[in-house]
């Protein structure tokens, strides 16, 4: 459906200008020259998603902290590329990350995360304040008019709110939701599925945040409807529901929790209710991979995310739910991402008074990098529908 490579989403006259070509020889770390040339990548190069740069410290960013500094450097202005989303995409589909799995920083993210459990409750509320209680006319810009943030599905639509509704919808279809039902939705962001779920199929929807902005926006989008928002961390839920959905929160939950949101979900579910799940994940077993190009992430943009892989979640799921059906439309995120930047940039003009330059590189290459990191399959994204004990005669797959 998407094709690996797009056209240019920086246009030349947004592009600052080359380096003199007087300029030193670029001396990048060996392993990460050669990682380049099999990805097909050149510096100084003439194609779009080659990199140009504009400052020898670009050099000593790359040795001191892999692909966390590259993306560092980017945002100090140290190197330009016209298709970053491209570039991603190519530098993932050649597994340059793998080539830093041993440098020291990566090691350091991966023993911290080990050893400490960095999603507990005061933490967890503290890096959802960093990302969603700011900004917040950032996110009315670039998001559907439903004020959803999670990846779209495009199989019968051609505009992000068509897209975003049609997976909202999906999700409600998956459900199986029915007048009067009483639902669940962890970690319910802006309200949209709660308020989708209660206009379109009558239920009565409880939504729980750690965001208080999210918590008063929701509050006050669905307050003609039977929706109840609680600013509430997932582990103090209590009650029964006839189904339970979570859309792009567990990202945020933390290697050390997964079997605790596990039993809570359980706990909470009624013993013949349905549960979605819908993350993105990782493509190997442990979930490692991704740690080298998401610690950049975890700096500017989602303090404390952590990407699960399937087999993370199968652990997790393993004595408590039967898996009844499992969805992959990680290509998606392609396209709803790119939408999302194509929003921002046109928004900037009314945004710059309030934002500097680097907050606009900052996200520009979020967003860009994450459409290419999709594109290249390195991610998917998973919906899970599981129930306590199985649906007798079995679950018929919705799409």
């Amino acid at each position: 459906m998407h094709t690996l490579e797009r056209p240019s989403t920086l246009s030349a006259e947004d592009a600052p200008p080359l380096a003199p070509a007087t300029q030193p020889a670029i001396h990048l770390p060996h392993r990460l020259t050669e990682g380049l040339r099999r990805a097909g990548v050149r510096i100084n190069g003439a194609q779009p998603w080659d990199i140009r740069i504009r400052d020898q410290r670009v050099t000593t960013a790359v040795r001191r902290h892999g692909l966390t500094g590259l993306g560092e450097a980017y945002i100090n202005g140290w190197w330009e590329c016209d298709a970053i989303d491209n570039l991603f995409c190519r530098l993932l589909r050649a597994s340059i990350p793998a080539l830093f799995r041993n440098h020291p920083h990566v090691v350091r993210t991966h023993l911290l995360a080990a050893l400490f459990n960095q999603q507990t409750p005061p933490a967890s509320k503290r890096q959802i304040h960093a990302h969603y209680d700011t900004g917040a006319d950032v996110f009315s810009r670039i998001l559907d008019p439903r004020m959803t943030y999670s990846c779209g599905y495009w199989r019968d639509a051609s505009t992000l709110a068509e897209a975003q509704e049609q997976k909202l919808d999906l999700v409600c279809r998956k459900l199986g939701l029915k007048p009067g039902m009483r639902v669940l939705d962890i970690g319910c962001g802006w309200g949209s599925w709660v308020k989708f779920a209660a206009e379109r199929y009558g239920v009565h929807a409880v939504g729980v945040t750690l965001s208080r902005e999210q918590a008063a926006f929701a509050r006050q989008n669905c307050a003609e409807l039977n929706v109840e928002i609680k600013l509430q961390d997932y582990r103090t839920l209590e009650g029964r529901f006839d189904r339970i959905a979570s859309i792009g929160m567990f990202e945020h939950v933390g290697p050390k929790n997964y079997v605790h949101y596990m039993d809570v979900a359980r706990r909470c579910l009624d013993d013949d209710g349905l549960f979605v799940l819908h993350t993105f994940a990782a493509g190997d077993r442990m979930g490692r991979r991704n740690h080298s190009e998401v610690e950049w992430i975890n700096r500017h943009i989602f303090p404390g995310l952590v990407v699960p892989s399937l087999g993370q979640i199968g652990r997790a799921i393993d004595g408590r739910f039967v898996v009844e059906d499992l969805h992959n439309f990680g290509a998606d995120y392609d396209p709803t991402l790119l939408a999302w930047h194509e929003n921002f940039e046109q928004a900037w003009p009314a945004l710059r008074s309030h934002y500097d330059e680097r907050f606009r590189r900052i996200w520009r290459y979020y967003l860009l990098s994450c459409a290419g990191a999709f594109r290249s399959r390195v991610y998917q994204v998973w919906q899970l529908v599981l129930t306590k004990s199985g649906v007798p005669g079995g679950y018929p797959s919705v799409r």
